[in-house]
């Protein structure tokens, strides 16, 4: 069954985890998609422990479903073979910044003077019209500039960074919608067009979303940020042997939870009655909260509250995730062999399609793994990827090698299961 990106051809030039995550749920949806990449390869190839050389964990975790190319651009030869792979492209990808993109002479001119309907998206830092544009930006910087890192003082008693890459990963998802649109808008007219991500004004958007709270009126009317989610009392809640996530949500909940935990003092409590009333007083209504669940074991109160249908979820570690029941009856995961890697972990795209499902076939390239065969299919003859190796302007991908995506395609549906 084809993917619904099935046809479409992507060059992507980003590296690290905001583009290469984005890129790589094209590759899930059928795209073609393309990794160029520097003789030295993506830095996430070399961090951490690795099997194989340039081998990474995050590197098979954000490159599966695409094709290994190495150019280096600084030679003129890489930069025109990158210009003829281009050609017909549907869809250009990078993050440099917009200086050095121009620098390369890969700005939206130039890809577009070869393919005049191409998507062209700039992944940057800072939005090209800004201050900030120049300047480098990473996970931690955006997650300092955009609020994140600062909203976890009301937690932590000072600024901190969330332990997860949140501002690159919301910025690829912004990526592959945005891609998604205009791809949708070609269908519809036939332009193509040229598409700026930026990630702070990403992130500030994602953060605003709740945080902006009374600021949405102007006049100003109030304070910014949404009281109850900076409380330092919503926090899984302790029990007698451990945590529960529980957060009665309506009124119905509230005087369900309230009458289980017998305390129908709280259920005709004027603070607690309705939505709005629970807004105002979110401190001490999650110390009674957290004060009724330490009186019962975790097992209590999940059977308790799932009986009368108040949300309530256990406190799973990253290594629970494996053993979720849930995520095993769904088929997260799957264990396939890497061509070099031996066997190696993937965790299924999430999404679920009635026609046109995503799938994972082929894991993630060595570095160069297909220069050949895509510079071939651009039109370059033998001798022309053979004169760019000896420069080392490209490496990789001998000619006459076999298959090996189609091979591992087959190889991981023969042996998706459980991790």
């Amino acid at each position: 069954m084809p993917g619904a990106l099935s046809g479409f051809k992507v060059v992507d030039l980003t590296s690290v985890v905001m583009g290469p995550y984005a890129t790589q749920i094209f590759g899930d949806m059928g795209a073609d998609v393309i990794k160029v990449e520097s003789p030295q390869g993506d830095i996430m190839r070399h961090m951490g422990a690795t099997r194989g050389p340039a081998m990474g964990p995050i590197h098979l975790s954000v490159n599966r479903n695409k094709r290994s190319l190495v150019l280096d651009l600084r030679q003129p030869a890489a930069h025109a073979a990158l210009l003829r792979v281009a050609g017909d492209a549907d869809v250009f990808v990078h993050s440099m910044r917009p200086d050095a993109i121009e620098r390369l002479g890969l700005g939206y001119e130039a890809i577009a003077a070869v393919a005049p309907d191409i998507i062209y998206c700039g992944a940057y830092g800072y939005g090209k019209s800004g201050p900030y544009a120049l300047e480098p930006a990473y996970d931690d910087m955006i997650q300092g500039m955009c609020g994140l890192a600062d909203s976890n003082k009301y937690l932590a008693g000072e600024p901190r960074f969330t332990p997860t890459i949140v501002a690159d990963k919301v910025a690829g998802l912004s990526i592959a919608y945005a891609v998604l649109a205009a791809l949708l808008h070609r269908q519809r007219t036939g332009e193509g067009q040229s598409i700026e991500v930026p990630m702070f004004e990403s992130l500030a958007s994602f953060m605003l979303v709740e945080h902006l709270w009374e600021r949405a009126y102007d006049p100003r009317h109030g304070a910014v940020g949404y009281p109850r989610v900076l409380s330092q009392l919503r926090k899984p809640h302790r029990t007698l042997d451990g945590f529960v996530c529980v957060l009665p949500y309506t009124d119905r909940n509230w005087r369900d939870f309230f009458a289980l935990a017998e305390r129908p003092e709280l259920a005709v409590d004027p603070r607690y009655a309705t939505t709005a009333e629970r807004s105002k007083n979110y401190e001490t209504l999650y110390q009674a909260l957290g004060d009724i669940i330490a009186t019962r074991a975790t097992a209590t109160w999940i059977g308790q509250c799932r009986a009368r249908s108040i949300p309530i979820a256990p406190v799973n570690s990253l290594q629970d995730l494996f053993e979720d029941p849930h995520l095993q009856a769904v088929g997260a995961f799957i264990r396939a062999p890497h061509p070099s890697e031996g066997d190696i972990t993937q965790v299924r795209p999430p999404v679920n399609f009635s026609k046109t499902a995503c799938a994972i076939t082929a894991l993630a390239p060595g570095l160069g793994e297909h220069s050949h065969a895509i510079l071939r299919q651009a039109g370059l003859s033998d001798a022309a990827i053979a004169a760019l190796a000896a420069t080392g302007a490209t490496v990789g991908g001998a000619p006459g090698a076999p298959g090996a995506s189609i091979q591992r395609s087959r190889d991981i549906d023969r042996q998706e299961g459980p991790v």
